[in-house]
């Protein structure tokens, strides 16, 4: 028994010794103490001759320690091995080539690719270990020998990445096309990669490329994959037309497909202000549909497409529409979208308030589940805050936040309770709502809140009578309710009353936006030059100086200008909530790649 528990005992105190110099062989490894970790790994090597890990931290060492002849040497002997892994011989080769001895170098680079004959399975240790080593050219050979031996391999993510590096960028491209038609790895994992090589300007000479194979490929094999490649190429460039075209073929030759991706590029065109474009897709989606609500979303994106333009002839005409569709639709539980923009229509563009929450209420009085009353009881409080009938407002909105606490949807009506309050001139209750939010799950929200609450908590500690905040809040209300020019007005009277007050440069935001909406937008300028030369270490230094870089960048073509004042939010505004955007927009301008 005592022989017994001293044979474990002595087994347990060599695995424990074997442990040790593991892991003293890695660590002074790592910390580049060759000279004390080669000992280590020549014992662990001389106990476990088959632990390639051993052998090659073994060789790592004697080439960091440049004893070049001890690494040839114990690699000659492995090769000798039977079954001896062909990796070997690429450290070999490089162990020569690292001496400069290119000759001998090549001839074991090209015995490790031969060792793929055998059994092309070794392509893709013998390639990546090529590649350890940047040895690009051999990494091909011997990943493109595997896939002609056995065409189940796929190297091909391998060789795109390879080629990349190259900067072969055309059989990059191709390789990983490759992957996407033959589905042996995930498309938007493919398409990320490819990212990184493409920008929006359809010159760029890798959009050229990218574009020229995905026609090729397209006549070579016909597959709807190129249609739908070419159409991901087009909305990158923000050629939203060529993608239409795309698209419609994909529709037309898939019977079983959806109109969810047209509808995706109708919004995307809508959202870049191609509206022509958009426009176009909206009505072959119009014309196409089977399903009723599909229709009749489009019909109303082609509503809100036709009142950009606001003339009385314009409105008369939309009315007509709506008046069609609620013949047709009527009051439904899955129609509620025409409802509410019905509704919206009347109050924000025809100033008839009074019909448009007539048929809001109507619209409550349809069975409908906790989240279609609190669509419909959001867009009533609205109306009903545009009509001033605050109190009523606020009933709906607080019925919303108590049935949806913690959704995105109630986060959203305690907002409004915060703003209609607001309005009001209730202004501690809007701050009590307002400190809540600013932890929102949307970010949105969250950043609405935190200027809505520093606007209100900063403007009433000087004032205390909070005058100049009263009259703030009046003209938000007149902007609210389309009244534009009676709230610039109203907000002249602020800056021209309360100079040098907190409340300055919040005017001066707020007007400039209601300047652009009004297109004039040399006024729109002044406000924020304004802003940015005298309150530039104030909260709203960051929204002036962005909205101003693409004022200067959209409407007077100044990319100069504009990429200087991007600049300006990167280094000095790191917090904002606009630097991502700023960064994205001011590599644009300077020529980068930009995804």
């Amino acid at each position: 028994m005592r022989l017994v528990l001293l044979l474990i005992s002595g087994f347990f105190l060599s695995l424990t010794a074997f442990a040790q110099d593991d892991f003293l062989a890695k660590q002074y490894f790592d910390d580049g103490e060759f000279t004390k970790a080669v000992g280590f790994y020549e014992k662990l090597v001389e106990r476990n001759p088959r632990r390639t890990d051993y052998a090659e931290g073994l060789i790592g060492c004697y080439q960091q320690l440049e004893r070049y002849g001890d690494a040839e040497a114990f690699l000659l002997k492995k090769i000798e091995d039977k079954y001896a892994f062909p990796i070997f011989y690429v450290e070999l080769g490089y162990n020569y080539k690292l001496q400069n001895q290119e000759e001998e170098a090549q001839r074991y680079f090209q015995q490790a690719v031969a060792k793929i004959e055998e059994n092309p399975n070794f392509g893709y240790g013998i390639g990546n270990r090529f590649q350890k080593y940047a040895l690009l050219s051999e990494a091909i050979a011997a990943y493109t020998k595997a896939m002609e031996l056995n065409p189940d391999l796929n190297y091909n993510y391998q060789l795109a990445r390879i080629y990349g590096e190259q900067g072969n960028i055309a059989q990059m491209y191709q390789a990983y096309l490759q992957l996407i038609y033959e589905g042996k790895a995930s498309r938007n994992n493919v398409l990320r990669n490819i990212d990184d090589f493409i920008s929006e300007d359809p010159s760029n000479p890798n959009n050229g490329i990218l574009k020229r194979a995905l026609l090729q490929n397209a006549q070579k094999n016909p597959d709807v994959v190129w249609n739908e490649l070419l159409s991901w190429l087009f909305v990158k460039q923000k050629q939203f037309k060529s993608a239409f075209l795309q698209e419609k073929a994909i529709y037309k030759r898939n019977e079983a497909s959806s109109l969810d991706r047209l509808n995706t590029l109708g919004n995307l065109a809508n959202e870049n202000n191609d509206v022509t474009t958009a426009a176009e897709i909206f009505g072959f989606i119009e014309e196409n549909a089977v399903d009723e609500v599909t229709k009749l979303n489009a019909q109303l994106n082609l509503i809100d497409i036709q009142l950009l333009q606001t003339d009385g002839k314009t409105l008369d005409a939309v009315q007509k529409r709506f008046d069609r569709l609620m013949a047709n639709y009527g009051y439904q539980n899955r129609t509620l979208q025409l409802q509410i923009a019905y509704s919206n229509f009347l109050a924000f563009k025809r100033n008839e308030a009074e019909p448009a929450i007539a048929m809001l209420k109507k619209s409550l009085e349809q069975p409908l589940g906790k989240y279609g009353q609190a669509y419909i009881k959001l867009a009533l409080g609205d109306i009903l805050v545009f009509d001033q009938r605050f109190n009523e407002a606020l009933i709906y909105f607080s019925q919303i936040q108590k049935s949806l606490k913690n959704d995105v949807l109630g986060q959203e009506a305690r907002f409004k309770v915060a703003q209609t309050s607001f309005y009001k001139g209730d202004f501690d209750w809007a701050l009590t709502q307002l400190k809540v939010l600013r932890a929102s799950t949307s970010q949105l929200i969250a950043n609405d809140a935190m200027q809505l609450s520093l606007l209100i908590s900063d403007n009433s500690l000087e004032d205390s009578t909070q005058t100049a905040l009263k009259k703030y809040a009046r003209a938000d209300l007149l902007a609210y309710q389309n009244k534009t020019g009676e709230a610039i007005l109203a907000l002249e009277d602020i800056l021209q009353n309360h100079k040098g007050e907190k409340i300055e440069d919040e005017a001066l935001l707020k007007q400039a936006a209601l300047h652009v909406s009004q297109n004039n937008y040399e006024a729109a300028k002044f406000n924020y030059q304004k802003i940015i030369e005298f309150f530039s270490s104030d909260i709203l230094a960051d929204d002036a100086h962005f909205a101003l870089a693409e004022l200067l960048e959209q409407q007077f073509n100044e990319p100069e200008k504009a990429k200087k004042l991007y600049e300006k939010i990167i280094y000095n505004y790191q917090d904002s909530y606009y630097f991502p955007q700023a960064r994205k927009n001011f590599r644009r301008l300077r020529g980068d790649l930009v995804n």
